[in-house]
């Protein structure tokens, strides 16, 4: 105890003596995220400064080892520092698909060589991923994917099509899933390969949303050169590494259910619509509403956090991931229905200064596809019926 009472000190003082004011602030959406790369887009220079300085402690991926990038710390001391930051208030200073989904299928999956040449980087910032997984006729039936990585010697020749791969415009590198055999079944003859978006014969194409903007692409490979050594764990075995990496995603996603926000959306409710001379929400109705919201919101927190620390080091959350996906992609919905409720007409701009170049509405309108992305709600809900509670088939 004394031990961690002197880190939480030590991590007090630098956090403040080392984050940025501006970077003290809430995240105003996905365009606000610091995901690094080779062409970082960047709404604050301090982005760049925060992440250095973090990086340089590897405090971007504290839980890692130190010679992949992060600072070796224990579970207690990476809690530690995620209250020490949450207590002043600071962003997370990187966050991209490298660190949430694969970096823990490399520290689980990767050889050594692998593990020295492409996690470093991730944990510094310098190369952005996107995930190759879903393609036209292979979506919530993944195994089916099409893809095929032909044998050439020491490399694969990739040709095929992923959709929905988010930020492949923005991507420096690619996990993706390819068949390098179609002797057996579908879930065999899979395998999980990494390749660099530069490589000739690659095309991305954005998808534009309802929301107005374009995170999803369209990616096609025509003669993709993989080369062998990059492929992650043994030929043929993917699969086995691609449900691994969907536990991350899920539970990645699932973070959607809870708030950053230093102000709880029944205190802007109050600020908005008044409350009356007890201090309580004028509108009874959507204060019963609020009120439930965030009880619910409280309780999700508490669970993650509840099911994080009793998960094995180096283990995802198993079954666990697909209950988290579910509820905080729908608690992320009633969020943004919440707010364009308190918010009334000054939600619903589109455009311009005034409305935040309509953050609110986009906002509501791109959560509607949380409960598709990795992984469907009612695909969600068959996981948990069969793995979780042990439901026969119907």
């Amino acid at each position: 105890m004394t031990d961690l009472s002197s880190f939480r000190e030590e991590t007090r003082d630098w956090l403040q003596a080392n984050c940025p004011e501006s970077m003290r602030t809430p995240i105003r959406g996905f365009e606000d995220i610091y995901n690094g790369g080779r062409k970082p887009e960047i709404s604050h220079p301090d982005q760049v400064v925060w992440c250095e300085r973090m990086a340089s402690r590897g405090w971007t991926v504290p839980e890692w080892p130190v010679a992949y990038g992060g600072a070796g710390l224990s579970k207690a001391e990476v809690k530690v520092l995620r209250e020490e930051m949450a207590l002043i208030g600071a962003r997370s200073p990187l966050d991209s698909f490298g660190i949430s989904m694969l970096g823990p299928a490399l520290l689980h999956f990767g050889n050594e060589s692998q593990k020295l040449e492409h996690l470093p980087p991730i944990a510094r910032g310098e190369i952005r991923w996107c995930q190759g997984y879903s393609e036209p006729n292979a979506g919530s039936d993944l195994a089916s994917l099409a893809t095929k990585a032909e044998d050439k010697g020491d490399h694969y020749l990739i040709n095929g099509q992923k959709i929905w791969t988010s930020y492949a415009d923005k991507a420096d590198w690619i996990f993706c899933l390819v068949r390098t055999d179609n002797s057996g079944s579908k879930h065999e003859g899979i395998s999980f390969v990494l390749f660099d978006m530069a490589s000739p014969g690659v095309t991305v194409k954005p998808i534009k949303l309802i929301s107005g903007s374009s995170p999803f692409c369209e990616t096609f490979f025509d003669n993709a050169t993989a080369l062998k050594k990059n492929v992650v764990g043994e030929v043929g075995k993917g699969w086995t590494i691609a449900k691994y990496l969907l536990t991350h995603e899920r539970e990645m996603i699932s973070a959607f259910g809870t708030s950053t926000s230093k102000k709880t959306i029944g205190q802007r409710a109050a600020q908005v619509l008044g409350t009356d001379a007890s201090g309580r929400l004028r509108a009874g109705t959507l204060r019963s509403v609020i009120a439930q919201y965030q009880l619910d919101t409280q309780a999700f927190t508490a669970t993650m956090e509840r099911v994080k620390d009793e998960a094995k080091a180096g283990q995802g959350l198993g079954p666990a991931s697909s209950i988290f996906k579910y509820y905080g992609t729908e608690l992320n919905k009633r969020r943004n229905e919440l707010v364009l409720s308190v918010e009334g007409e000054q939600a619903l701009g589109w455009d311009g200064d005034e409305y935040r170049g309509g953050e609110m509405a986009r906002a509501w309108l791109r959560s509607k596809g949380n409960s598709i992305e990795g992984g469907t709600s009612e695909v969600q809900l068959n996981i948990v019926a069969k793995r979780v509670l042990g439901l026969p088939d119907a």
